[in-house]
């Protein structure tokens, strides 16, 4: 199959970036029946991430895998605000600042924490934390739900605790793009009946694994930026917003007081 065959296949079947996607699956593959089969895929619907078994994510390829959530770029955000709170972290000479990736998927954020932070990960699919295992190295990885996952020995001990945890209504996943509602666990995507379940019980557990002074980070979506900051004020926390438009990015800051 030609260059201009496949571009024509993936444009026919509505990739915007057909041109590019073609390089990167031809790049992928490796004979021209893998090719076949690939744009096939794709054509059919499949995402270009989880046939290219990797996401770019502020300059890195983070592997992804069925069965995962693979990371958007408007959670750059996430990442870059959570690399800012750890450089205004004041720690005593030598100590490392404690950095926990919560509902880490295949974990973005600890991926580009710098090699001096004690770095941790948590998510309910082992799927996920595969990936996790080979994206972030040096971070700790935890299986369980929230803050269940988590050692006792990290109460009142975490500087930033980050999370890019569900946010999209029950009643709205229907209407996302099949890439993500038919390629994705629901899991990783139902925030409940108003997108921010998850986002109280993160803000609820926080205060009691914080270190003084340390902040939970919440990537949100704009219909949800009011409820997850009443949600980190009910549990004490000091909130504010942090938005990047440019790639549509999103998150609250609550300091813990």
């Amino acid at each position: 199959m030609t260059r201009a065959a496949i571009v024509a296949r993936l444009r026919a079947a509505g990739c915007v970036w057909a041109e590019e996607e073609a390089g990167l699956l031809a790049e992928a593959a490796p004979g021209p029946a893998a090719l076949d089969d690939l744009v096939s895929r794709r054509a059919a619907g499949e995402p270009l991430e989880l046939l290219l078994g990797w996401v770019g994510f502020l300059g890195r390829r983070l592997m992804v895998a069925p069965g995962v959530f693979v990371p958007r770029r408007r959670t750059e955000l996430l990442a870059r605000t959570t690399l800012t709170e750890v450089a205004a972290r004041n720690r005593p000479e030598g100590a490392a600042a404690v950095v926990v990736e919560m509902c880490c998927g295949v974990a973005p954020v600890a991926a580009c924490l710098p090699s001096g932070v004690e770095a941790h990960a948590a998510d309910v699919s082992e799927v996920a934390l595969a990936c996790a295992r080979s994206n972030a190295p040096r971070a700790a990885l935890h299986a369980g739900d929230l803050y269940e996952a988590l050692p006792h020995a990290l109460r009142g001990r975490v500087d930033v605790l980050a999370a890019n945890a569900p946010y999209v209504p029950t009643d709205r996943i229907a209407a996302m793009p099949p890439e993500a509602r038919d390629h994705e666990p629901v899991a990783a995507l139902d925030g409940g009946e108003d997108g921010v379940e998850l986002h109280r019980r993160l803000a609820e557990g926080a205060p009691g694994w914080l270190a003084p002074g340390g902040v939970l980070v919440v990537e949100t979506g704009r219909p949800q930026v009011a409820l997850t900051r009443g949600a980190m004020a009910h549990a004490g926390l000091a909130t504010r917003v942090v938005e990047d438009p440019a790639i549509a990015g999103c998150v609250v800051v609550g300091l813990s007081r």
